[in-house]
């Protein structure tokens, strides 16, 4: 039996964790809530909660950070699968065994909200929709892959291959340098659709990252470090190959 821990990357969520807990329970028997230095009392409604673990910045390090607590953490506790989900109710936790179950003979089954179109599907905030796409197509240009959302934060990874990434981008812009590591480390990678859901609220990606062009041009400079950091500079069909299927079926 596939042992897998659910994993919540949490900020500032004081008014959405404690129903998103609750509904994640139903369908994982273990949960990891990460707070990454909220400071609105989510610490306090984490306190209430039993029956989870909690792993607790004392600052605001970011969302690639939270992850990347959340990865240390499933190696230390050896995991078999890794889940991770969004804690702003943007993701449905009905699909958490789903994700698991794709995992089977899969390193990294990613979700994408473009893959198949869902009844009373949201639409996307058209500045984010169109960065998502333009950086998802150079990704499959400089790596080789299909993806067709690179930034959905619902995601199974198989522990074991975790051993293999080595991530230190800190902010919004990590799944970036987790594609390249991945397909550097011929990482097998499956994406499986979920529903687009976006609720009636206003995201912030962090003081000037919330300008779009700035954004844009970060995530262009994360990417680009880490193609340096690996020391390949040629082109990425050539050097950078991985494996990657799309699978409507896995979401029934």
């Amino acid at each position: 039996m596939t042992r897998f821990l659910t994993a919540l990357p949490v900020y500032n969520e004081a008014s959405h964790v404690q129903g998103v807990v609750e509904e994640v329970r139903k369908y994982s028997p273990e949960i990891l809530l990460v707070d990454d230095g909220s400071t609105d009392g989510t610490a306090e409604v984490l306190d209430s909660l039993d029956n989870i673990h909690l792993v607790r910045h004392q600052k605001n390090r970011g969302y690639g950070a939270a992850l990347k607590s959340a990865f240390d953490y499933a190696q230390r506790h050896r995991y078999d699968v890794l889940v991770t989900i969004d804690c702003d109710g943007q993701h449905e936790p009905l699909r958490i065994p789903r994700f698991v179950a794709a995992c089977d003979g899969w390193d990294i089954v990613s979700g994408s909200r473009y893959l198949k179109n869902y009844p009373g599907d949201s639409e996307a905030p058209p500045e984010r929709k169109r960065i998502n796409q333009q950086l998802t197509a150079e990704i499959n240009r400089r790596l080789g892959l299909s993806l067709t959302d690179a930034f959905c934060g619902f995601k199974a990874y198989r522990v074991d291959a975790l051993k293999k990434l080595h991530i230190t981008e800190a902010g919004y812009a990590m799944p970036l340098e987790l594609w390249v590591q991945a397909a550097h480390a011929k990482l097998r990678i499956r994406e499986i659709p979920v529903p687009r859901i976006y609720l009636d609220e206003k995201r912030s990606f962090g003081g000037a990252l919330d300008n779009g062009w700035t954004r844009l041009e970060y995530y262009h400079l994360v990417l680009d470090r880490s193609f340096a950091r690996l020391g390949e500079t040629g082109p990425a069909g050539e050097l950078w190959t991985g494996t990657l299927a799309n699978c409507e079926e896995c979401a029934g």
